[in-house]
């Protein structure tokens, strides 16, 4: 039987940007993507209302990104760390935010954690397989 699209009915352009992943050790891990696969830092900052920090990574400039990401204890998303559970999540970017969410939603696709700062919004859907999809415009 053929697959069907199921991603045909969604007309919203989309530009996957980057694939964050969470980590025990911070600080290690940057050591690690450095030093090892010669990936340069882009960006540290504190994220306050996700209750973390995140580190991203490139491996040529302009290049795909990685996002490494490091919850406190105190955040709601510092769950326990079980291997295989690494994979915090996929970006993705969208002209139209709202317009996206609402397709998402209408799909079945509901939003199920939005964060907004000053300065930023991004919200996350969840894929079939329970993996989080970032939404940013």
């Amino acid at each position: 039987m053929p697959l069907r699209c199921m991603t045909c009915e969604f007309r919203l352009k989309t530009k996957f940007i980057y694939t964050g992943i969470r980590v025990k050790d911070l600080d290690k891990s940057v050591d690690f993507y450095s030093r090892l696969l010669a990936m340069k830092m882009v960006e540290r900052s504190e994220i306050p209302a996700a209750g973390g920090v995140v580190v991203s990574l490139e491996s040529e400039a302009g290049g795909f990104q990685l996002e490494l990401n490091y919850y406190h204890e105190s955040s709601r998303f510092n769950t326990k760390y079980a291997s295989g559970e690494e994979l915090d999540h996929l970006a993705f970017q969208v002209e139209d935010m709202d317009a996206f969410l609402a397709q998402a939603k209408n799909a079945g696709h509901p939003v199920v954690a939005e964060i907004k700062t000053e300065k930023s919004r991004w919200a996350y859907i969840e894929d079939p397989n329970g993996i989080w999809i970032e939404i940013v415009s």
